[in-house]
């Protein structure tokens, strides 16, 4: 039997995986004023945990990017 071949974007995330993306998840809450049930914070989540699947598992660089995905570019 041939075994399917999974890249990590494909398997599920852990509690540690979902711990990395809420923290900064809450900072671009907190940075932009966001709400918890606001349309803009499930769309700035689905970024976070896209870009973690893809690879960004450094916090500060997530955070960059997510920044970045809603126009702040930090000096």
């Amino acid at each position: 039997m041939i075994e399917p071949h999974l890249s990590r974007r494909d398997q599920p995330m852990n509690s540690e995986d979902l711990g990395i993306c809420q923290r900064v998840l809450d900072a671009v809450k907190v940075e932009f004023d966001l709400d918890a049930d606001d349309e803009e914070t499930a769309r700035n989540a689905a970024i976070i945990i896209e870009l973690y699947r893809q690879g960004v598992h450094n916090i500060d660089q997530l955070r960059v990017l997510a920044f970045a995905a809603r126009g702040k570019i930090e000096d």
